[in-house]
């Protein structure tokens, strides 16, 4: 919850128009961890930080691109527990 706050917070600072940001069940990755999905482009992403949410809003939101080293991707399996 504190970084969907944090990414709509931000959001708003950007002044990033036609952006909707809200809650939402699982949509079955939620073993992946905090995730999001960007419509209507259907870009799946983790994060984990607010720079990974600077990074997204910025590079996918504002200008149009990706930011591969945090995208999901078909068949991504959950993050390996440390025994």
């Amino acid at each position: 919850m504190e970084l969907r706050d944090y990414m709509k917070t931000k959001a708003k600072e950007m002044g990033l128009k036609g952006v909707r940001i809200n809650t939402a069940g699982c949509l079955d990755r939620c073993e992946l961890g905090p995730d999001m999905v960007i419509y209507p482009e259907g870009v799946w992403y983790r994060y984990d930080t607010t720079q990974d949410i600077d990074e997204i809003l910025a590079v996918h939101i504002q200008n149009g691109g990706r930011v591969a080293r945090l995208m999901l991707k078909p068949g991504d399996d959950p993050p390996k527990v440390k025994e």
